[in-house]
């Protein structure tokens, strides 16, 4: 994934990110995609203003916690299964923009054993709010 760090909007922000998250998820439009887990690796970037972001007593309370990015993850992954890829990254999305200090995420979501003859198939989401 690319940052955006670099959009106007963004210039004030530092970008956290998760990277290549491993979870298994009963994902899948076709019926022998029903019947088990697949692998689906995920990545999220999510951009937060310098001034909600930058600790001055390097507390961790001071700044958004990598596990605030996994528990979301985790707590969509155990709601069972998702027919569609752009719907896990909506919904991913979503999660991380609710959460109050986050100004932008981007998320990403790739399925890697699909196809012997190419590395992945995804997709990937970004949306912006005003904070």
């Amino acid at each position: 994934m690319h940052s955006l760090i670099g959009h106007l909007d963004l210039r004030d922000c530092r970008r956290l990110f998760l990277r290549n998250y491993e979870v298994w998820i009963n994902i899948g439009v076709h019926d022998f995609e029903k019947r088990g887990e697949q692998r689906v690796l995920i990545n999220v970037d999510l951009y937060i203003p310098l001034s909600l972001s930058t600790p001055k007593d390097d507390d961790l309370e001071e700044v958004v916690d990598y596990d605030f990015i996994r528990r979301s993850i985790g707590v969509r992954v155990k709601q069972g299964h998702i027919h569609l890829q752009e719907t896990l990254c909506d919904e991913v999305l979503a999660l991380m923009l609710a959460h109050p200090r986050v100004k932008a995420a981007r998320v990403s979501t790739e399925k890697p054993d699909v196809y012997p003859d190419c590395e992945a198939v995804g997709c990937e989401v970004f949306g912006i709010k005003e904070l």
